[in-house]
């Protein structure tokens, strides 16, 4: 008997033992909801063979060998073990299906970026640093239509069509936050949900907002895109931080 007949799931691994750190680090920011969020990232060309999270598993509990592969193309994925619920199906299935630079994606009901979700204006203004980073670089999905399964997921993935613009806030829902790399995305998650933060926190003191300049905004945004390594050097000391701790996240 083979290693990966005794233990499952080993393919891919360095990029499970990412999205596992990337699962553990969300629950503990609380930017998780229960069991009904879900992260995914394509193993194939096209994207559209990617890995998963099984079925309403507690985002603490995942480890590195419990992601399922889902194929966006088959439909009887559904039917397999640890099958991914019909919304996380109709969503991250629609997504790798239509949108080929969507190489990793997470998917949150966070709590200030679904704040600003729920707001008739859902536009991020650039009051400070973070909320720049994401200066022109936000889709904004006004048409919620019910739990996203197929018909729901397929809309939401074709509002990706502008591949500068890698979150989108889902109006009444949520967010969706997009990239090439776990790293990258939950770099992009992680900021998102601090301007959000500081935006919703701002709105709350009654006071004028401090608005940068479209240009600096602009500016800020890409001096920012440039920055090198940063999303990689984040996600590498949260896994020394969650080895250090002893966890079994890369199990």
């Amino acid at each position: 008997m083979t290693v990966t007949e005794l233990r499952p799931n080993m393919d891919y691994w360095a990029e499970r033992v990412d999205l596992a750190a990337a699962f553990r680090w969300t629950a503990r920011l609380n930017m998780h909801e229960a069991v009904a969020n879900h992260f995914s990232l394509s193993i194939n060309e096209d994207g559209t063979r990617f890995l998963m999270n099984p079925n309403q598993r507690h985002f603490s509990r995942i480890k590195a060998s419990d992601l399922i592969v889902v194929d966006a193309n088959d439909p009887e994925t559904l039917e397999g073990p640890d099958a991914p619920d019909p919304t996380a199906w109709g969503l991250h299935g629609g997504l790798h299906r239509h949108c080929a630079h969507a190489r990793c994606a997470m998917h949150v009901h966070s709590i200030f970026a679904t704040v600003l979700a729920s707001l008739q204006d859902s536009r991020l203004p650039p009051i400070d640093q973070n909320c720049a980073t994401f200066y022109d670089r936000v889709v904004i999905d006004e048409a919620y239509g019910g739990l996203a399964f197929e018909e729901e997921g397929e809309r939401c993935a074709q509002l990706f069509h502008d591949p500068r613009k890698k979150v989108m806030v889902m109006g009444n829902h949520g967010i969706m936050v997009i990239g090439d790399s776990v790293a990258e995305t939950f770099n992009r998650l992680y900021y998102f949900e601090r301007a959000c933060e500081t935006y919703i926190r701002a709105l709350q003191t009654g006071q004028p907002l401090r608005v940068l300049p479209d240009e600096i905004a602009e500016k800020t945004a890409r001096e920012l895109e440039a920055y090198p390594e940063q999303d990689a050097r984040h996600l590498d000391e949260l896994k020394a931080i969650l080895d250090d701790e002893g966890s079994d996240y890369a199990q």
